[in-house]
């Protein structure tokens, strides 16, 4: 047996498309938790949470939800003002998030907050939760609770997740030669997007860092001509998530360099990112489970960083 298989990160990625129609079934239960359309809202976590909140915050505006903003925990501008702050946090036990919500408990504004597990000091402090135990995970690179969560909040904006869950179901069933065919052998990836699909692009890159030490770069896709692209070359890949803009294929086409993008829901893009993950470490002789440096949760002492 491969080595990936072994792994934790193997199994939390390939049952996401059920994950992801299991907590949808559930969005009626837990929209009460979730910030009332109108509201002006900020949305705050750290590291791949961070990532969704900025997902989310692009897809509540566009949906016409009220003014959303996106924070990493440690460099929010919550004095602005805002109705209510939604944070996101797998363990429930991250040091800037629990410092965000005590921060927050004399002032009158509504918190929630979306984790994997319950009894945490996360869980403690917000006034509304939603916990998302089916989808928690033994790796310390966040996959499907990650993935599980915005599919989630995409469900609670109204939009219809059928394609979603089929698209990652057909991408999931791909042999690995057809899933990431032009990408294992690739020396460098940058991943871009647009709008709401800026913020995976940015937890692309993220996790294959994370997981096999690679070397990754993200932009907004308007932004990657502005000097990313001096990078593109023969042996490096452009990844496209969501929508491309005019011309930019066949820019990066004429360095050399292969470009990226399938016409599919950009969240199941993300699970074919998981993949190359596992077959990148799988290849560089590393654990994904247990990237050097990293732990489950990021656990401050006082006077750090804080």
């Amino acid at each position: 047996m491969s080595l990936d298989r072994q792994s934790h990160l193997f199994h939390e990625v390939v049952g996401q498309s059920d994950d992801w129609a299991r907590v949808v079934s559930r969005v009626g239960e837990v929209a009460a938790a979730l910030p009332p359309a109108g509201a002006r809202v900020a949305v705050v976590g750290c590291g791949t949470s961070f990532y969704m909140a900025q997902a989310y915050a692009a897809l509540r505006e566009q949906a016409g939800q009220g003014e959303t903003d996106a924070f990493a925990a440690s460099e929010h501008r919550l004095r602005r003002g805002y109705d209510a702050v939604l944070v996101i946090s797998r363990s429930g036990t991250t040091t800037e998030v629990i410092d965000v919500l005590e921060s927050l408990r004399d002032r009158d504004v509504r918190t929630a907050a979306i984790v994997a597990t319950a009894g945490t000091p996360v869980t403690q402090l917000a006034d509304h939760l939603i916990v998302l135990s089916e989808v928690d995970e033994r790796s310390v690179v966040q996959t499907r609770f990650a993935t599980s969560a915005l599919a989630l909040l995409r469900a609670s904006l109204g939009e219809d997740l059928t394609g979603a869950v089929a698209d990652a179901a057909a991408l999931l069933a791909e042999d690995e030669a057809q899933a990431l065919a032009g990408l294992v052998d690739a020396e460098q990836v940058t991943f871009v997007g647009r709008g709401w699909t800026v913020g995976l692009a940015e937890e692309a890159a993220l996790k294959l860092r994370e997981s096999a030490q690679f070397w990754t770069e993200s932009y907004p896709a308007m932004e990657y001509r502005h000097g990313p692209i001096s990078i593109a070359a023969p042996g490096r890949v452009t990844w496209a998530l969501g929508s491309v803009p005019d011309g930019l294929a066949e820019q990066v086409r004429a360095t050399g360099a292969h470009f990226e993008h399938r016409d599919i829901d950009p969240l199941a893009e993300l699970v074919r990112v998981h993949r190359l993950c596992l077959a990148k470490a799988r290849r560089a002789g590393l654990d994904p489970d247990n990237p050097r440096h990293l732990t489950r949760s990021i656990i401050l002492e006082p006077s750090a960083g804080r």
